[in-house]
């Protein structure tokens, strides 16, 4: 993202390298059109902590800023993060041929203009307090367009969170246990709002949504007749306000009316579970598709009177959609793209967040003559699933979550709509390695895959491979 500690001059060949490499101009590019900041003469003042290169261009027919070199390569108008007091360095250079400049209204900067490709100019300033503040073009029309940013000055006492890049991904094991049949009793719960910066893809990340981190949200697991307390709290380093909806909550917006909640604070309501089955959750905060596909989703489980029949083991899996600026496979920081959400063409299908998220990092495990259980929702917001596991069929099925009738039996595939959820059981009887799918399956190929690897003795009466088992 940055070049720390590097002087004007430094910045200056690097730029020309860079201007080089691109084919800006033909004669010293660099040496001709920079306009840098004075020359260091020992003064900190032209001692830049952090460097950032953008290149004005054409994306997705709109006019923007993209980031050049470090975590903004290819990012489209990115966030540019520092410290309070980081003396920042901004280089603008001109990378289709329209005449651009770039501004910060809040430092009273404005950088010269740079007309035709390969041109450029310099600017810096010193931050100040920690906040968020707009970087755009001020020619006419070209904002509008799509040429503006962000420059997020965090506190100087926080420098870690520059780099932090988290793992969002839920592991599929990380679920409560099945609850004993005692008497009704009072859960008091507290689920957590934070944005942050997590791994996308390989090479790729993207600004989340999420309830306690982790995308899905927590796993809630109470019994019907039980009493809930559930405090949503909204971190104080959110950008927007963030509410949960429960689709277990009988009440205006299932608790989404009151759990409308401003960074900094916290609110709570109180409910009883009085139908039973898998329910989903997810925020409700317009634009409420916006929350859903950033990873504000999750599922709480209301047991029903008589348990569900006990398994060996139980995992918890979600499908989403993300709606990226950039087109799949694009390395660096991602950002949201509302005309591809309202179009409903998303980038990437995820289960638990990423693309590939359960396939190398977080697959399921299990063991031959092991009873499975998958509770499975989707977030979307978007797409249906026809939820399958390739090798294997469900001995038992619950659809749409309900659990108040008995279970479907000797199913293969089960649709799932947007805010729906599906209950599934399946014994294993052979060894090896089994795909979780939509089979809707080119969305394999936009990272819709998980991986079930089941250890233990071969079953050649039941499957072989030519003479071996």
């Amino acid at each position: 993202m940055f070049f720390p500690g590097l002087r004007v001059e430094a910045d200056r060949k690097a730029l020309i390298a860079f201007l080089k490499q691109q084919g800006g101009a033909n004669a010293a590019p660099g040496e001709a059109s920079v306009m840098a900041t004075p020359e260091p003469d020992g003064n900190d003042l032209y001692v830049a902590d952090v460097t950032f290169i953008l290149r004005s261009d054409i994306a997705e027919g709109r006019m923007v800023y993209v980031g050049v070199g470090s975590d903004i390569d290819g990012v489209i108008n990115p966030t540019l993060k520092v410290r309070e007091g980081d003396v920042v360095q901004i280089i603008l250079v001109n990378g289709e041929g329209a005449e651009h400049d770039l501004v910060i209204p809040d430092y009273k900067i404005r950088s010269e203009m740079v007309t035709g490709i390969g041109s450029s100019t310099t600017i810096a300033f010193k931050a100040g307090e920690a906040g968020t503040f707009s970087y755009y073009c001020s020619v006419a029309g070209h904002r509008a367009a799509g040429m503006e940013g962000l420059v997020n000055v965090v506190s100087a006492d926080k420098p870690a969170e520059l780099a932090v890049i988290r793992d969002i991904v839920r592991d599929p094991t990380d679920l409560p246990p099945a609850l004993s049949a005692d008497a009704p009793r009072v859960h008091n719960v507290t689920i957590d709002t934070i944005e942050l910066d997590g791994v996308l893809a390989d090479g790729t990340t993207y600004r989340y949504w999420t309830f306690d981190g982790k995308v899905p949200g927590p796993f809630l697991r109470v019994r019907l007749g039980d009493t809930v307390n559930l405090t949503l709290t909204n971190d104080p380093d959110s950008a927007v306000i963030h509410s949960i909806d429960l689709h277990a909550v009988t009440g205006p917006g299932g608790g989404a009316a009151y759990l409308q909640v401003p960074p900094g604070e916290a609110k709570t309501v109180t409910f009883k579970a009085i139908v039973p089955g898998l329910f989903v959750y997810h925020c409700a905060t317009p634009m409420v598709a916006h929350h859903i596909a950033s990873g504000m989703y999750g599922m709480i489980l209301v047991e029903p009177e008589e348990a569900l029949p006990a398994v060996d083991r139980e995992f918890y899996v979600m499908q989403g959609e993300i709606y990226t600026q950039a087109r799949i496979g694009t390395k660096g920081q991602q950002f949201f793209s509302v005309e591809k959400l309202l179009n409903e063409a998303p980038e990437y299908f995820v289960f638990n967040g990423a693309a590939g998220a359960l396939t190398a990092d977080h697959p399921l495990r299990a063991k031959v003559g092991e009873t499975v259980r998958i509770y499975f929702g989707v977030g979307g917001p978007n797409f249906t699933s026809s939820f399958h596991v390739i090798g294997e069929m469900f001995d038992r099925a619950w659809e749409w979550g309900g659990v108040s009738s008995p279970p479907k039996l000797s199913l293969q595939t089960v649709s799932v709509p947007p805010g729906g959820a599906l209950i599934v059981d399946f014994k294993i009887e052979v060894p090896g390695r089994y795909i979780l799918v939509d089979h809707a399956l080119s969305r394999l190929e936009r990272g819709l895959a998980g991986f079930l690897y089941v250890e233990g003795e071969e079953n050649p009466e039941i499957y072989r491979t030519g003479d071996k088992p």
